[in-house]
């Protein structure tokens, strides 16, 4: 059995404030669009925390520290590489928010989000931020459709 296998990296990052509100974007690329946590891909050789830092910095504008890891996301797609997002949260931030080409960016009580257009997997994907006995959320394809598992 092969040990190693083709993957992408990415990350996500949930900010949030002292007051209960979260820092989404609102994502336009059409294959995950709606409301999101900042993030993206980590490029070759890029150390993962610089890699969120750097992608938060991109969409927002702001500089973040004291990053907490808090889960993984995975699946295997359909050419059989694995998808890896690394799941972060901080509530220390600096600088001016920004939105950027990727969407919308601004802040919103964490208890809303359910109510808004979110991108599909992120309402799971909550349950990871928050909930510190969670720490992967993993897809798996069983006759034609996805299944979801989290420990």
């Amino acid at each position: 059995m092969r040990r190693t296998e083709t993957v992408i990296l990415a990350n996500m990052c949930m900010i949030y404030d002292e007051n209960g509100n979260v820092l989404v974007q609102n994502r336009i690329d059409p294959s995950w669009s709606g409301i999101a946590f900042p993030g993206g891909h980590v490029e070759k050789g890029e150390p993962l925390t610089d890699a969120v830092i750097r992608e938060v910095y991109e969409e927002t504008g702001l500089s973040v520290s004291n990053l907490q890891m808090c889960g993984v996301k995975d699946w295997i797609r359909d050419d059989g590489t694995r998808y890896i997002v690394f799941l972060y949260k901080t509530n220390t931030f600096s600088g001016t928010l920004t939105s950027s080409e990727e969407g919308e960016v601004f802040w919103v009580p964490i208890d809303k989000l359910p109510t808004m257009n979110i991108a599909s997997s992120l309402t799971n994907l909550l349950k990871l931020f928050e909930d510190d006995t969670i720490t992967e959320q993993f897809f798996y394809k069983e006759n034609g459709e996805w299944v979801e598992i989290l420990k």
